[in-house]
């Protein structure tokens, strides 16, 4: 009859951790059910508890904390159109403050310059600093050439 108590206890130990998601009450959910086991086999009621004790004092001790560092990880990768900042790109089309096409990851993608005032021709590798919208703000890898006389 005591495994019918320890499994009731565990079932409702289970319930309550659902609800709270405490760990705690998920790991003591597992020690009743160690004790319902106990009890199953023929165990004395202090062998029961005492096995009830160890495995969730275990668990609560060993398990918890660890459980607990591996929930507090954050992703290591970004996702979606973040996962691009960072990355480096081919200018297809001239990029100024109004307009401009860089290819990133194999894909053409509107572009403005990070700084405003910046104009970067096409063939130029840039970073992507930032994505606004659908569009990605750039600045050049390296310095841009000076441009010849008479041009702008």
């Amino acid at each position: 009859m005591w495994w019918l108590v320890w499994l009731f206890l565990a079932v409702v130990l289970g319930v309550a951790e659902f609800f709270t998601l405490t760990l705690a009450l998920g790991l003591l959910a597992g020690a009743a059910l160690t004790a319902s086991i106990a009890a199953g086999l023929g165990a004395p009621v202090a062998i029961q508890f005492l096995t009830f004790a160890a495995t969730g004092g275990i668990g609560l001790v060993a398990v918890r904390p660890i459980a607990k560092r591996h929930l507090k990880l954050m992703p290591a990768s970004r996702d979606g159109s973040d996962a691009l900042v960072g990355r480096s790109g081919l200018v297809t089309r001239e990029i100024t403050a109004s307009s401009g096409l860089v290819n990133l990851s194999g894909e053409d993608w509107t572009a403005r310059p990070y700084q405003e005032d910046l104009v970067i021709p096409a063939g130029v590798k840039v970073d992507v600093l930032q994505i606004e919208g659908a569009t990605a703000l750039v600045h050049p890898r390296d310095p841009l050439p000076d441009p010849l006389p008479g041009e702008g």
